[in-house]
């Protein structure tokens, strides 16, 4: 058998005039060497904003990017301060401007240095009207001018899409977008030149910044750093994110053609608000809500809520009470208290529990119990609301002998009726006041008021109706008010007349509130 079989011509003609394909491996870098190897530090063109390398400027039309991008080339050929706070380092500056001609250029620098003998050198700065597209040979007019230049600092291309070279049909459009810019990518890499170029955002913006370019996402993929020029109801800020910079958000303010930085956006934008909270309650004459303040400040809830939070923390605005608000400066609207934990007083106050506003002395108001007898909304019967919960006194618990009495067997009362302090309980309807009397009403005038109640209830005098119609008589009034000005709390002159503990701290309220005028 023969072990060699010819070779067919054409077989052997293609394998003749084919080259061999080189054999490929990766150039590969050990991490020892890596971390050995002493890298140059970054270089900022403006410091925390613009790196060495592509950077991307994008906004909305006509809303300042070419004037914030002239005040970068300013201050970088000049070796003066950007945005008026930022240290540049002094270098040539190349501004290739292909939207406005030479008359425009002037006037903007004029109207920057109005007085041409206070004007600093210029000579630095160089601009080009005119420039081939990326694939013309933008690239290489760019090193020529590196080449050309003592400090090759800064470029600014105004606009990106002057130079964008047309697509290829077989890609998409993020492939033709990151095939375009990569070129001038790794141009200002290599050379450690920053690159910042002007881009358009797109209508309707996006949550993320970096989705608000128009156009496909290749642009900022292949960007190294990209930077968005937004403005809202809130103010204008530059935001910045990249590969060597740390994200942030600028508060930043435009005049007379020049930009100012104002602060961090997140801080600026919470003086704003808490500005307008302020405002809010320094104008108001009650204690505000939440919503109320949203309302007045035109202002989202959940921002209210959450600075309301922590500036009660820092002390600047008070609490009135539950949910309720004032201005530290309107410590008149906290029912007579001069601080924040006046709220809480004065809720002691309303139910009865601080019995040091209650008038000692008589007041001296004829009509003051006319007007009781006649408020429905203050009368009512033993019904108590399942949420009223009972007044606990801060006095001690009385001793048994001084809340007994021998019992007064008066004919004209039901069989086992005493006219001591147990009656208080037959009368009411509830427990016992063992443990819920004041010293002051821990005393023999409690066993007269008492007696007085039975004998007015047997009478008919006490009150008119009943259940929750029931109303107090002027008699019932003038013993209740006798009770209070002795200094009887309002939960057992409540039960001595027969009206309910919420009813009873209502009325020694208004009986407060005449006393002091």
């Amino acid at each position: 058998m023969n072990r060699y079989e010819p070779i067919p011509i054409d077989d052997y003609q293609r394998m003749t005039s084919e080259p061999t394909r080189p054999h490929v491996s990766f150039t590969r870098t050990n991490t020892v060497a890596i971390m050995a190897t002493a890298f140059e530090p970054i270089r900022w063109t403006v410091d925390g904003y613009v790196p060495e390398g592509l950077s991307v400027l994008a906004g909305r039309q006509k809303l300042g990017k070419t004037w914030l991008a002239i005040d970068w080339a300013l201050a970088v050929a000049t070796g003066g301060y950007a945005m008026g706070s930022v240290e540049c380092e002094a270098g040539d500056v190349l501004y290739i401007d292909m939207e406005n001609g030479p008359r425009r250029i002037q006037r903007r620098i004029a109207t920057l240095y109005p007085n041409a003998e206070d004007r600093p050198d210029l000579s630095r700065l160089e601009w080009v009207t005119d420039a081939p597209a990326l694939d013309k040979g933008f690239i290489e007019a760019l090193d020529g001018w590196r080449q050309s230049v003592r400090q090759p600092r800064l470029v600014i291309i105004d606009v990106l899409q002057r130079i964008k070279p047309a697509g290829n049909a077989s890609r998409n459009s993020y492939e033709n977008d990151y095939a375009a810019w990569s070129p001038l990518q790794r141009w200002a890499t290599e050379h450690g030149i920053a690159i910042v170029g002007l881009h358009h955002t797109r209508k309707g913006g996006a949550d993320d910044p970096l989705e608000s370019l128009s156009g496909s996402n290749g642009l900022s993929a292949c960007a190294d750093t990209t930077l968005v020029l937004d403005r809202d109801s809130s103010g204008t800020t530059l935001y910045v994110r990249g590969r060597d910079v740390d994200e942030k958000e600028t508060a930043m303010l435009f005049s007379g053609g020049l930009w100012t930085i104002t602060g961090d956006a997140a801080a600026v934008r919470r003086t704003t608000e808490r500005s307008a909270i302020l405002d809010a309650l320094e104008g108001a004459d009650e204690p505000m809500s939440p919503g109320e303040i949203a309302i007045a400040a035109s202002m989202k809830r959940n921002n209210v809520d959450y600075l309301l939070h922590q500036m009660g923390k820092a002390g600047e605005v008070l609490k009135a009470g539950r949910g309720k608000y004032v201005h530290p400066d309107r410590k008149d609207l906290l029912s007579g208290n001069d601080d924040a934990g006046g709220a809480k007083n004065a809720k002691k106050q309303r139910n009865g529990e601080d019995r040091r506003s209650i008038p000692e002395e008589p007041v001296e108001d004829e009509g003051f119990a006319l007007d009781l007898v006649n408020d429905a909304d203050l009368s009512g019967g033993h019904d108590i609301p399942k949420n009223d919960e009972p007044l606990r006194s801060e006095a001690k618990k009385p001793e048994a002998s001084q809340t007994t009495a021998e019992p007064n067997q008066d004919k004209g009362l039901p069989d086992g009726q005493r006219t001591d302090l147990s009656v208080l309980s037959d009368l009411s309807g509830g427990d016992p006041l063992e443990g819920n009397l004041s010293p002051k009403d821990n005393s023999t005038s409690v066993l007269e008021w008492s007696a007085r109640a039975k004998a007015l209830l047997q009478s008919g005098g006490m009150s008119v109706g009943s259940g929750k119609g029931k109303t107090l008589t002027s008699e019932g009034v003038a013993l209740f008010r006798e009770m209070i000005d002795a200094g009887c709390s309002p939960t057992v002159a409540g039960r001595v007349v027969g009206i309910t503990k919420q009813s009873a701290c209502t009325r020694a309220k208004k009986l407060r509130e005449a006393a002091h005028g």
